[in-house]
This record gives C-alpha cells, sequence and structure tokens, in this order.
C-alpha cells in the first residue's frame, strides 16, 4: 500500500517491501522472499534480527512489569547505567529514548553546565561540522550541518556555528567567546561514512582543554562495537566530556543514552531534565542483554577483524571499477564513494536479495550484524561488487 492510500504522513520515501520475519542476518517479506540485510536498520540490530538473549531477557520482562516511572527506581537501568561507566570514560548517565533525544540532553547539559555551574551564561554556541547528523528535533537538526534536513522549520534556534570537518586550523578559528563546547561524529554516517582524521580529533580536544570547552562526541550511529571498539572516540585516544548512544544499543528496541563525567553531575540536578519512557523497564533489559551480549563474546573486536576484511576486499576487487571514487569506514560501518548516484544500484540489490542503503546521494553504505557469517558477508560483497562491475560495464 502506497502512502497516499494510508493513514501515515508520507515523511519516509520507503522502498516497496514489507519485511514480516528477521533472525540473524535475514529478513523475509511478507511474500516469503529471503533478503540479507547488510544495513541492520541503519546500524541498529548489531546482534541480528531477534537475538536470543534479548528476546528471552524481554520475554521475562514483560512478563513481570513494563512501566511505573523514573520517579521510581529501576533496577536494570542502574545496572545498565554502571555497566556503560565501568566500560567507558564516563561517570553518569542519562535514559531516553532515541538518538536525537540523547543529542537533545547532551546539548542542554552543556549550556546548563555553563550557565548554572559555572556562572558564564554568555558561553552557550556549539560548533558542529559540515555535513553531519545529530537528530530530527529542532535543536538537534540545526547542530546538523547539511542544509536539506531544515529546509521549511525556520526560524531555528540560535547557538550553533559549523565548521568544515577533518581541518583543525579552521575549528579552531570559529571558535569564539560564546563558545561552550564541540560536537561531532567519529565517523558521519549520513554525511557519506567519513571517517575523522586522527590528529584532526586529536586537536579538537586539546583546544577544548585549551580554552576551557566541552568535547561532545556522537556515538548514535558508532557506539556499542559497530566499528571495532565498543566507542568509537576509543580508536583516537582522547576522552570526550559527554558522549551519546541510541540506534543499537536496545537491538532496535527504542533507547537512548547520555554519558557524562562527574564534573557535569551536578548541572542535572532534580528536575532539570526528564523523559518518561527513557530507560524503562522494557528498554532497560533490551540495553542490558544488548550490551552484555557484545561484552561477553568480544563483537568489538569481530567487528574489527570483519570491517578490515571487507573493506580490503572490496578495495582489491572494485580496482578500476569507473564507478567508484573510495572505499572507506571504520569496523563494520563501510561507505562506498560512486562518481554518481546510489539509488538504482541499491534497488538493483534489493532484487536480488541483498539489503544496503545510501549516505548522501552517492555512497552506498554497508552497516551489516557484528555477528554475520564470513559466508553471508563473502556472498553480500560478492553482490555489490558484480552489481558494480554490470553497471560500469554497461556505461562503456
Amino acid at each position: 500500500m502506497g502512502e497516499a492510500q494510508n493513514a501515515l504522513f508520507p515523511n519516509y520515501a520507503r522502498y516497496p517491501l514489507a519485511f514480516v520475519k528477521g533472525e540473524g542476518s535475514r529478513l523475509w517479506d511478507e511474500n516469503g522472499k529471503e533478503y540479507l540485510d547488510l544495513m541492520c536498520g541503519l546500524a541498529v540490530t548489531n546482534l541480528g534480527h531477534a537475538p536470543k538473549q534479548v528476546t528471552e531477557r524481554l520475554k521475562a520482562q514483560v512478563d513481570t512489569l513494563w512501566h511505573t516511572s523514573n520517579l521510581f527506581h529501576i533496577p536494570d537501568q542502574e545496572k545498565l547505567a554502571q555497566l556503560l561507566v565501568d566500560n567507558s570514560c564516563a561517570d553518569a548517565v542519562f535514559f531516553c529514548n532515541s538518538g536525537a533525544e540523547a543529542n537533545e540532553a547532551a546539548i542542554k547539559l552543556a549550556r546548563r553546565y555553563y550557565q548554572k555551574v559555572l556562572g558564564q551564561p554568555e558561553r552557550y554556541e556549539i560548533i558542529t561540522f559540515h555535513m553531519s547528523f545529530h537528530g530530527r528535533t529542532l535543536a538537534t537538526l540545526t547542530a546538523t550541518g547539511q542544509d536539506k534536513v531544515k529546509e521549511g522549520f525556520a526560524p531555528l534556534p540560535e547557538g550553533f556555528v559549523y565548521a568544515p570537518y577533518n581541518d583543525a586550523a579552521a575549528l579552531e578559528q570559529t571558535i569564539g567567546p560564546k563558545t561552550c563546547a564541540i560536537m561531532l561524529e567519529m565517523v558521519q554516517g549520513e554525511g557519506g561514512v567519513n571517517p575523522a582524521d586522527k590528529a584532526f580529533v586529536q586537536k579538537a580536544a586539546e583546544l577544548c582543554k585549551q580554552h576551557g570547552l566541552l568535547l561532545i562526541v556522537d556515538e548514535i550511529q558508532t557506539g556499542v562495537g559497530r566499528t571495532g571498539k565498543l566507542f568509537a572516540y576509543e580508536h583516537y585516544g582522547i576522552e570526550p566530556d559527554i558522549f551519546t548512544l541510541a540506534k543499537a544499543l536496545g537491538s532496535g528496541i527504542p533507547i537512548g543514552a547520555m554519558l557524562g563525567k562527574e564534573k557535569l553531575r551536578e548541572a542535572f540536578s532534580a528536575g532539570s531534565h526528564g523523559s518518561t519512557f527513557g530507560g524503562n523497564f522494557l528498554s532497560a533489559a533490551a540495553g542490558l542483554a544488548t550490551l552484555e551480549t557484545i561484552l561477553g563474546e568480544k563483537l568489538s573486536d569481530r567487528a574489527a577483524e570483519l570491517g578490515d576484511y571487507a573493506v580490503s576486499e572490496l578495495k582489491t576487487k572494485l580496482a578500476g571499477n569507473s564507478l567508484v571514487k573510495d572505499v572507506r569506514g571504520l569496523g563494520l560501518l563501510i561507505g562506498i564513494q560512486l562518481t554518481g548516484p546510489s539509488a538504482e544500484l541499491i534497488a538493483t540489490l534489493q532484487q536480488q536479495g541483498v539489503l544496503v542503503v545510501s549516505a548522501g546521494p552517492n555512497v552506498i553504505r554497508l552497516a551489516p550484524s557484528l555477528v554475520i557469517d564470513k559466508a553471508d558477508l563473502d556472498r553480500g560483497l560478492a553482490a555489490v561488487v558484480q552489481v558494480l562491475e554490470q553497471k560500469a560495464a554497461a556505461a562503456v
């Protein structure tokens, strides 16, 4: 059924597919056709579809208790927060429902820290980067360095300025007397799968210390093992003051998290921020089961190994392909930059039973699960290579 024929707003450019079952790295549509999933709901199902560990924990919780309120203690929420703190540079966690909400919380925390803790209300601007993506709320779409997501939503809130990505000199020039924080992704996912240069990230961290700024890292797409570390900032030898998670944290059950250093704790005093559903019994159970599995099975290491393999295979087999400008990525977040639009190629792969997704108009994004069988990964890579070879040959 098309969007014009149902009760939904037409704000998604949906593919003509409807899935009814998922298991591991496979999905089945309503006609019974099987698909190999190399997009994982936009880097969400890191453990594959319906992972047993999460399913069992959710079933037990559904039969026990779904919701009270964050006015009461929620044991699994506290356990999940402690597990995140024990395995990161953070000291405190706030739970919400999505990546946009997590980034919204990070923005609010940064501003409130300067206003209420440091007594510097004039410092409220956050530097973000061209081609970044931070969410769809008014604040987070304003933080996003892409004009297309802002169209039609003016007036936008003030307090954001933008700098070129991977340009340390330009970043330094952007810092001003109103700046309170720098916010960046370690890999720009929606912006084209662009990994940050290590020297650039380290300079950003240095500038934060030099100017008394907070460093905020958006790990919505890169967190929870996807890049070959539990959190992508670990690749860069820095510790953010704040970082954000969502997507893969609940294996598809909605949950977001904003994590921060101890010095920020008092800025979020009682009543300063909140969420009705954030970290409730179901989402906390899913998050706890997911993170325990990622850690227990060392799936970050597996993502690093498979990611290196996949990039190497693609670079070798696509070398000389006239349609391919670059293959890049970090762990199992991989981009194939093309000379032209990717939409037709993605549609062709769907017809062949392989699901990939774009990252901007000219990049094919691969984000397979961290538990994908190597044989399935090889099959998916071979399909991508074949489609690109056929398209390049037809263009001659």
